[in-house]
């Protein structure tokens, strides 16, 4: 009855997330909510191996990339069905991974940043090179997946991609998976002596977040239709992936997707109110909530909590203790 209770919740939301384009039609906010829907899984693909695992990527625009360049390239050269890229950017992204693992999880600390960081740039300068087939700078065209004017198949489908990624981080969180992956961020040498093998835990929770994102790429460069090295593998990708879990709260289930709504949403408001300021504005804000709230939005506020709840369990104890004596 109780793991009843706890799946109702958020099936009720995921419920809600996928009708809002039944009564919401405006096409500017729908494509802001895909925005948000697009940062909400690939924030929660980070939140997987940075969050959980405590392994710090700055490298995930590799995988991002991947999905987009395989629909492009395999739609475009090859004359390929869009969904088969799709599916072939998500497979792509497993050996892909656990070749990048098996390099970067030798590093510890901000060589392992370094790490993840030097080979997603090392796959856009190729990108940039291999003019044959990924035109370089000048970037490739992408088919729709799906034709008409109507933004909501696409705010749909990135909807269940997303629905997905915190249902996968839901159900870490509550297993074996995640209880692994929480004791390595904590202390990997500990957790190395108790018999918990670091390695293989930390090459599943990276492929587990390469296909989520691979599968976000895809889908992003179908709706822009248009991609290039600079706009799928960059540096700012990786990072804005970074920054929307640890707003919201890494380590948390929803904290991506908290992170999502108000970065997308912020950065909407003060590009309409600022004008060219906008960028210097946002990165203050940026800069203030990792200063205030270290531990982000929804890491802050379980933190409070627990700690109210230990301040009145205490407070209880001491007054049923006195009275006892005094019985």
């Amino acid at each position: 009855m109780s793991r009843v209770r706890e799946i109702v919740p958020p099936l009720l939301l995921a419920v809600i997330v996928l009708s809002v384009p039944l009564f919401l039609k405006n096409p500017y906010w729908l494509n802001v909510l895909i925005l948000v829907l697009v940062w909400t899984a690939l924030g929660s693909a980070w939140n997987i191996v940075g969050g959980y695992a405590g392994q710090l990527s700055l490298g995930h625009s590799a995988f991002f990339g991947l999905g987009a360049y395989t629909l492009a390239i395999t739609a475009t050269h090859l004359g390929w069905n869009p969904w088969l890229g799709i599916a072939l950017g998500m497979v792509l992204a497993v050996p892909l991974s656990l070749f990048i693992g098996s390099i970067t999880f030798r590093l510890r600390g901000p060589y392992f940043v370094l790490g993840t960081l030097a080979i997603a740039e090392v796959l856009r300068l190729v990108a940039l090179a291999w003019r044959s087939v990924t035109n370089g700078a000048v970037g490739i065209m992408v088919p729709f997946l799906f034709q008409g004017v109507s933004r909501a198949p696409y705010y749909w489908f990135i909807a269940v991609v997303a629905i997905v990624a915190v249902g996968i981080t839901w159900w870490i969180e509550r297993h074996k998976v995640g209880y692994y992956l929480t004791a390595i961020r904590e202390d990997q040498e500990t957790a190395e002596s108790i018999g918990i093998n670091t390695t293989g835990y930390k090459n599943l929770a990276l492929v587990i977040s390469a296909v989520l994102a691979a599968a976000t790429g895809a889908f992003y460069a179908s709706y822009l239709s248009y991609i290039e090295p600079d706009i799928v593998l960059s540096e700012p990708v990786s990072l804005q992936m970074a920054i929307v879990a640890i707003i919201g709260g890494r380590g948390t289930v929803f904290g991506p997707a908290v992170g999502a709504t108000l970065l997308v949403f912020a950065s909407e408001l003060f590009r309409a109110q600022f004008k060219q300021a906008h960028l210097l504005i946002y990165g203050l804000l940026l800069m203030a909530a990792i200063l205030f709230l270290p531990g982000g939005v929804l890491g802050t506020l379980q933190q409070r909590l627990k700690a109210r709840r230990a301040a009145r369990a205490a407070l209880t104890g001491s007054t049923f203790g006195v009275r006892k004596e005094a019985s």
